[in-house]
């Protein structure tokens, strides 16, 4: 079974340290939703931890690839948000990791714009070994 090893996961991690552009927190998930390895950048605000790790649970435990792509699928439909785990976030910067087809876990990032943290997650799937999804 394929799965987030710490090595591949402290990989991510790096490459989110020396590809920030600011202060930043980088969550790597199991596809369990579970921290593998995660860091708090020094500067960076307090709350970014936790976005990281929302972003990052729900892109390995949603049925979509992304954080971002799970908020446009609900939109603003009040039915759609609340039937949804509480732990899900639906702001960019949560993408899925994978390993040819399969989903091993996701990373999350917090701190800049959506658009940025996506892309620094992607870089930090691409740094560990593993595909980051297609179009994100």
């Amino acid at each position: 079974m394929t799965r987030v090893t710490h090595e591949r996961a402290l990989r991510a991690v790096r490459a989110v340290l020396e590809a920030a552009s600011s202060p930043v927190s980088v969550v790597v998930v199991d596809t369990h939703g579970e921290v593998v390895a995660s860091v708090h950048m020094d500067g960076a605000a307090r709350d970014t931890y936790e976005n990281a790790r929302r972003k990052a649970y729900t892109a390995a435990r949603s049925d979509v690839p992304s954080s971002g792509a799970l908020g446009d699928k609900v939109g603003a439909a009040a039915t759609e948000l609340a039937s949804f785990d509480p732990r899900f976030s639906f702001f960019r910067g949560g993408v899925a990791a994978y390993d040819g087809e399969r989903r091993v876990g996701a990373v999350g990032v917090s701190g800049l714009p959506g658009l940025e943290d996506e892309a620094l997650a992607v870089v930090a799937i691409r740094a560990s070994g593993y595909a980051a999804p297609p179009g994100v």
